[in-house]
C-alpha cells in the first residue's frame, strides 16, 4: 500500500512540474513562437505608424534569443528589475499616443501583438539567472537600427506633416478656389463667383478637384493614398501623372499642373480637355512659376518624401536642413541689374545689421527665389531660415519678421545649377550685386518692402 502511495505522490509531482514547465517556458522557447515570426515577416512592423523608413522592429531581433537579450539589455533597451518598464516596450507603444486617431486604430492590432510578444519574452528571459549574468557580446553585433537617431528622426511622419505644412500648406491659397473647397466661405459675398467656379469644374472633373481638405493632415494623407507604392514600384494609371511621383518627383502632377499652361483651344474657341501627361496643360491656367519661391517649397517637400519613404537618406550629412519656414513679406526688387536675362532664376538672401560689431550677419535670416522679369523686377515672398534654437518658436503656418536694417544678398542661377537639384541654395559663394533697405516686413503684397 505504501508503494502505490508512493507511486501515486512521484506521478503527482511529475505532473505539477510538468505543468509548471509548460506554463513558464523559457526564454528560446518564446523566442522562437513569438519573436521569430515577427523577424520573418514579409511585411513592415508596426513602426510605419510613426516612421516612413530607416527604422523596423525587425531591427531589435538577432538571429538567437540569447544575443537578442544581451544586446537590448546592454543598451538599456531591457530593464532587468523592472520588466514592464523596458525602453523596447515604449518605444513600441508609442503608437498608442499617435495624435492622428485614424492611423493609431489601423496599426493598434498590429501593436499589440508586437508589444505582447516582446513583453512575454523579456519578463521569461528576465527570470533566467544565466542571462541576467551573461557577459558582454564579444561580436560587433548590435541589435537595433543601422542609421543615425537623426535620420531615424527625420522619417518620423509628425516631421514630414510639419514640412508638409511648412513648404505647401502653407502655399494652398495659389490654388484658390478650384481646389481648395474648404476655404470658400457661402457667407462672404466675394466667394459668390468663386463658389460657383468651383462647383462647375467639380461637376465637369469631379471629386479629384478637391485636392486641399480642411486640414493639412487629412491633406497629406489623401496626397500619398493617391500615390501608394506595390512592393517597391509605384502605380498609377498609364498615361497620367501622379500627384505625387516617387521616382521622378518634379514630374508630380502637384507641381506641373500649377506651372501648366492653359490647354489649346479646339476650331470651335473652346479649349480641350486638359492633359495630365506630358506635356500637362491646366485649365486654370499658370499659379506659379517653375524657379519661384512657391515652387521651390512645393519641390522640396516632394523630394524630400520620397527619399524618407524610400530610405534614400543614409547618413546625417545627405539630410536636408529642412528649416524654411513661410511668411508673408515679400520683396520688390525694382533694379536688377540690365546684364541679368529676363525669366532667370534669382535668389535673394536677407542679412541683418549686427549694431554691435557694425557689420552684417554672416547667416541669412530669410531668401526668397524668383524669376527676373522682362521689366528687370524680382518678387518674392520670403522663407524665414531658422536655427536649431528657433524651430520651436516658429509657427509652421508662418512666422514674422521684425523691421530693421537689412542687407539684400541677390545670386543668379548662372549656371544653371537649379535645374539640376532645384532645392539648391546659391549662397556659398560672393552675391551678383546687394541691396540695402530699412525693412518694414509689412504682411502682404501691397505692403511689400520695395528696393527702386
Amino acid at each position: 500500500m505504501n508503494h502505490f502511495k508512493l507511486i501515486i505522490t512521484s506521478l503527482i509531482i511529475l505532473s505539477v512540474a510538468a505543468t509548471a514547465s509548460s506554463e513558464q517556458p523559457t526564454p528560446e522557447a518564446v523566442f522562437e513562437t513569438r519573436l521569430k515570426p515577427i523577424f520573418n515577416s514579409p511585411d513592415p512592423s508596426s513602426c510605419v505608424q510613426c516612421h516612413l523608413a530607416a527604422v523596423d522592429l525587425k531591427n531589435y531581433i538577432l538571429p538567437t534569443s540569447r544575443e537578442t537579450f544581451i544586446s537590448l539589455r546592454d543598451q538599456g533597451l531591457i530593464n532587468t528589475k523592472q520588466p514592464d518598464e523596458s525602453k523596447i516596450l515604449h518605444l513600441i507603444s508609442m503608437g498608442d499616443s499617435d495624435p492622428d486617431i485614424l492611423s493609431q486604430r489601423i496599426h493598434a492590432k498590429n501593436r499589440k501583438r508586437e508589444y505582447d510578444a516582446f513583453s512575454h519574452w523579456i519578463k521569461s528571459c528576465c527570470q533566467n539567472e544565466d542571462l541576467l549574468a551573461a557577459k558582454p557580446l564579444e561580436t560587433n553585433k548590435k541589435a537595433g537600427p543601422i542609421l543615425s537617431d537623426a535620420v531615424i528622426r527625420h522619417s518620423r511622419t509628425d516631421r514630414v506633416l510639419d514640412s508638409f505644412i511648412r513648404n505647401v500648406w502653407s502655399q494652398r491659397m495659389r490654388c484658390f478656389p478650384c481646389h481648395t473647397p474648404a476655404e470658400l466661405d457661402a457667407g462672404n459675398p466675394m466667394h459668390t463667383k468663386p463658389i460657383q467656379r468651383h462647383r462647375d469644374f467639380v461637376e465637369q472633373y469631379g471629386a479629384r478637384m478637391n485636392i486641399f481638405k480642411k486640414t493639412p493632415l487629412e491633406t497629406m494623407r489623401a496626397l500619398i493614398a493617391s500615390s501608394r507604392i506595390k512592393g517597391n514600384k509605384q502605380e498609377f494609371k498609364v498615361g497620367n501623372l501622379p500627384l505625387i511621383n516617387l521616382e521622378e518627383p518634379a514630374l508630380s502632377l502637384l507641381v506641373e499642373k500649377p506651372t501648366a499652361k492653359l490647354p489649346a483651344k479646339k476650331p470651335d474657341g473652346k479649349f480641350s480637355e486638359p492633359s495630365s501627361s506630358t506635356p500637362v496643360s491646366h485649365m486654370g491656367g499658370i499659379k506659379m512659376h517653375k524657379g519661384d519661391q512657391s515652387y521651390k517649397a512645393w519641390l522640396h517637400w516632394l523630394e524630400d518624401y520620397a527619399a524618407s519613404l524610400y530610405g534614400r537618406y543614409e547618413s546625417d550629412e545627405e539630410l536636408p536642413k529642412d528649416n524654411w519656414y513661410p511668411t508673408q513679406h515679400v520683396v520688390r526688387i525694382k533694379s536688377v541689374p540690365e546684364s541679368w536675362p529676363s525669366l532667370a532664376t534669382v535668389q535673394v538672401f536677407v542679412h541683418r545689421w549686427d549694431k554691435e560689431s557694425k557689420s552684417w550677419t554672416d547667416k541669412p535670416i530669410a531668401f526668397t527665389q524668383s524669376l527676373v522679369t522682362p521689366r528687370k523686377i524680382i518678387n518674392g515672398s520670403l522663407f524665414v531660415l531658422a536655427t536649431p534654437g528657433q524651430r520651436d518658436q516658429l509657427d509652421p503656418t508662418g512666422t514674422k519678421l521684425e523691421p530693421g536694417k537689412v542687407q539684400l544678398r541677390l545670386f543668379i542661377d548662372k549656371d544653371n545649377a537649379l535645374a539640376e537639384s532645384p532645392i539648391l541654395l546659391l549662397n556659398s559663394r560672393s552675391p551678383d550685386t546687394t541691396f540695402t533697405l530699412d525693412a518694414k516686413f509689412g504682411i502682404g503684397f501691397k505692403n511689400a518692402d520695395i528696393v527702386e
